[in-house]
């Protein structure tokens, strides 16, 4: 009786087990990249309700972050300046500029500005600004050269592994806090000695265990 199939339909499982592997390490590997933060969230950069250039502001102007972001050192949150902080300003400056009309109308209205959020851990995870700028972490190594954005930037993921990545060797990002602000600032030759002395003082172990983060 002749044979209904030839010879090498015997290996269909084999290729077909094959094909399945390989789609699926493929299905792996896309959802790996194009489902992760480095994908998703690095060059987010949304419309805001007013056209506020950090590069004017705090590079040309060299207003210090603090000035606006003024709890970063005293609150675990960083937060979004009132429209009374921006007024202490504009009530003399641009007090005529078309671009400041959302600005002025808050401050009629007393109503906030609706400014939309760039950077944000998941709710699941704790994150202490304060902890970071008193133990030296600069806001570049988080937020980038802001002092060039027109418009603010995500240019870091801020994923679990780009964060224990610091935590596990901080030492590249730590800096006099009298520095942390100063986006110019570059290590001196001495650097690793005044990161090893800093550390001892300040008792920085930035925690890698899970409980450090998923509170």
């Amino acid at each position: 009786m002749a044979q209904l199939f030839p010879r090498w339909t015997n290996k269909t499982p084999i290729y077909a087990l094959i094909g399945v592997v390989v789609a699926a390490i493929l299905l792996i590997l896309i959802i790996w990249y194009y489902g992760s933060p480095r994908y998703t969230d690095v060059g987010y950069k949304p419309e805001q309700p007013v056209a506020y250039s950090h590069k004017m502001h705090a590079g040309d102007l060299g207003i210090d972050c603090r000035y606006c972001h003024w709890g970063v050192e005293k609150s675990p949150h960083a937060n979004v300046p009132s429209t009374k902080t921006c007024m202490n300003c504009h009530t003399l400056v641009g007090a005529d500029n078309d671009k400041l009309m959302p600005v002025r109308e808050s401050w009629a209205n007393k109503t906030p500005i609706q400014w939309v959020r760039v950077h944000k851990t998941p709710d699941y995870a704790y994150f202490d600004h304060a902890a970071h700028v008193n133990a030296g972490v600069g806001c570049i190594s988080c937020h980038g050269k802001v002092t060039e954005m027109e418009k603010i930037t995500q240019v870091e993921p801020l994923s679990m592994s780009w964060c224990l990545d610091c935590h596990r060797n901080p030492d590249e990002h730590l800096r006099p806090v009298s520095e942390v602000t100063n986006m110019n600032w570059t290590p001196p030759a001495d650097h690793a000695d005044f990161v090893k002395r800093w550390k001892k003082e300040k008792n920085i172990k930035p925690p890698v265990d899970c409980s450090g983060c998923h509170r």
